[in-house]
């Protein structure tokens, strides 16, 4: 079993860099979002749990961060940035 030690860096919320990946599932961090992209077997035996720990401790470190601030009703969405190409048949 590979013991993989908790990412000290991921602080929810903190920043729009910082991923904290357990298994095939990744947390995408964000100031107004956190995205969870892949996915996560969480298999009965030791790597199970462990993968479910560590699962856990990364969801209540979400949700303590959102139980200290003064929250809106909801976040703005974020408007998709237009790339602009110039068009091959002119």
């Amino acid at each position: 079993m590979t013991r993989r030690k908790a990412d000290p860096a991921f602080t929810p919320f903190s920043d729009d860099s910082s991923v904290r990946t357990i298994a095939d599932l990744s947390f995408e961090n964000g100031t107004a979002r956190i995205a969870l992209h892949g996915s996560l077997d969480i298999t009965r035996d030791r790597d199970g749990l462990r993968r479910v720990r560590d699962l856990k401790a990364t969801l209540d470190a979400i949700v303590t961060a959102l139980e200290g601030e003064d929250l809106p009703e909801q976040v703005a969405e974020e408007p998709e940035a237009a790339e602009k190409v110039q068009n091959p048949f002119a």
